[in-house]
């Protein structure tokens, strides 16, 4: 198979940073921000980002299957999470150093807590409003209360990064789709 040749399409109102490690075929939604240090790799098949995501430093996200892996809109990927799950649906927050494994797909409104690591051993689908924590990775259903709170501040977060990330960074442009 001959490898994916590199091809990025960041949309003219996303902020993706010089110092960030990209490979294969990946789209950037409008208004997504990408920290330095962060690590996005499209190893078999392509992957899709929506708009309004934010990808903290030393975040990794890979697609290590053919199909297209989407990533939906609004995600917060926090520091040093690892993510190589096929989709990823909105409102998501993936905590610091959690790690998703290829057999999961994330619905909306989940929340995958800070150092959990999520690898059941058949394809899983989480429910939406699902909230995984803890040393064991126990889980529990959020009832979505403050939902509406939760999306305004990270509406309000992005913004911010968006403003004054390329007051301190280089930034890599794509085509601008």
């Amino acid at each position: 198979m001959p490898p994916i040749r590199d091809k990025f399409t960041i949309h003219s109102r996303a902020v993706v940073c010089q110092d960030v490690e990209l490979k294969g075929d990946i789209t950037i939604g409008p208004g997504t921000v990408v920290h330095p240090k962060a690590t996005i790799f499209a190893i078999a098949g392509p992957i899709i980002i929506g708009s309004g995501c934010i990808i903290e430093e030393a975040a990794i996200i890979v697609n290590r299957r053919k199909e297209v892996m989407r990533v939906g809109d609004n995600n917060l990927f926090e520091i040093g999470c690892r993510v190589e799950c096929p989709s990823v649906g909105n409102f998501n927050t993936i905590s610091t150093r959690a790690r998703v494994h290829h057999t999961v797909r994330i619905s909306n409104y989940c929340v995958i807590g800070a150092a959990c690591l999520v690898v059941p051993t058949d394809d899983e689908t989480l429910d939406d409003y699902t909230s995984i924590f803890g040393p064991a990775a126990e889980r529990r259903t959020w009832s979505g209360r403050g939902r509406i709170q939760e999306a305004d501040l990270r509406l309000k977060h992005a913004e911010y990064l968006r403003e004054m990330l390329p007051k301190f960074n280089r930034l890599r442009r794509g085509d601008g789709a």
